[in-house]
């Protein structure tokens, strides 16, 4: 009776033990095949017009793994505890329905990732910093609501959960006042959009100048010119003036050049030939304000000034330009055989007659 039922327990542990085998085996199986299929699918799909396609393929790759193994375990785990009566395994259920909502996130993440990624590579004309905020918005979203899920499955209420949020959101909101101030300021940078990643923006009220790098939730990154990274709190721009550069349309050109007061004939031709020279140099924009006056009688010089703006806006470009404009200033006044006025000073003296007769009678 007892080598009877060594018997019966020994073949029942063989044919658990090769349950379990053969649900792994399956499960690795599935795994090998589903990375091959998805493999050829991405390559054949990375290069198409679309965004969606490959985005879905390649977000799905890693997360489908991560389902194919928890099934697999799960089952095994179901195989061993139904043979042997372990309570151990009373946990797999849970972990199960935790690890499926976990690897469901995770596709949905990297989805919303890779969408991003193809926006801005497919598409050029896009701005890419509400592409950016969509996303974190997305991913948020989509976190947070796998964490709810994930404690209802587990047995939580989530009502509970919401109100104890609502009543500790108070007490955190008065606690991180800051925080919540860079959050919302944030925000207000990606709804009202004053700049975007890679713009040059200066502010007249605070010493802030340079490239933007990244806007964050609570920070913005800029590079200064002397290459510095600065890190400016997102509050800081809802109290502050801000200018953007990139986004001019011209650059001007202000200049106040000065003639010798015995070239003072010469004025008008000079006047003249400047302007004509301004509006046929093919890098200045004559749709903007092109003015050439004479405007000051200076203490050494009889003073016009030039004020005109290019067409480029390239920090670079538009100093070559200028240089070109102010050198052909200087070949005209040559040209007309005046000078460029500088700082002088002149003495005159009297003569000795007037001399002698201003001197008072001994």
């Amino acid at each position: 009776m007892n080598l009877d039922k060594l018997q019966q327990l020994t073949g029942s542990e063989n044919t658990y033990f090769l349950q379990v085998f053969l649900v792994i085996f399956a499960a690795l199986s599935a795994d090998l095949i589903q990375r091959k299929i998805l493999r050829r699918l991405y390559e054949k799909l990375r290069d198409s017009s679309s965004f969606w396609d490959d985005a879905v393929i390649d977000a799905l790759r890693r997360p489908l793994t991560l389902i194919i193994w928890t099934l697999g375990i799960s089952f095994a785990a179901r195989i061993v505890q139904d043979a042997t009566g372990a309570v151990i395994f009373n946990f797999i259920d849970p972990l199960q329905d935790t690890l499926i909502i976990a690897a469901l996130t995770w596709f949905v993440i990297r989805l919303i990732r890779r969408g991003e990624k193809n926006f801005i590579d497919k598409k050029k004309a896009i701005d890419k910093t509400t592409v950016d905020a969509i996303s974190k918005l997305l991913r948020i979203s989509a976190i947070i609501t796998a964490l709810l899920v994930t404690l209802q499955t587990l047995g939580y209420s989530i009502s509970g959960v919401l109100a104890f949020g609502g009543v500790g959101g108070i007490a955190i909101g008065f606690a991180a006042k800051d925080l919540l101030a860079n959050f919302f300021g944030g925000l207000t940078i990606y709804l009202d959009r004053p700049f975007a990643v890679g713009d040059w923006i200066r502010s007249p009220d605070r010493d802030i100048e340079g490239t933007v790098e990244e806007i964050g939730w609570r920070l913005t990154r800029i590079r200064t010119f002397d290459q510095r990274p600065l890190y400016v709190p997102n509050s800081t721009f809802t109290t502050i003036a801000l200018e953007n550069p990139s986004r001019m349309k011209n650059r001007r050109i202000y200049e106040t050049i000065g003639i010798r007061y015995q070239d003072a004939p010469k004025m008008n031709a000079i006047i003249k030939k400047v302007r004509e020279m301004l509006e046929n140099h093919p890098e200045i924009d004559t749709g903007r304000t092109l003015i050439v006056n004479f405007n000051k009688f200076a203490s050494s010089s009889l003073d016009f000034f030039i004020y005109t703006f290019t067409r480029t806006t390239g920090w670079v470009k538009f100093h070559e330009i200028k240089q070109d404009v102010l050198l052909k200033i200087l070949d005209i006044i040559e040209a007309e055989g005046a000078e460029c006025a500088f700082p002088t000073s002149t003495l005159h003296l009297a003569d000795a007659e007037f001399l002698k007769h201003a001197e008072p009678e001994k």
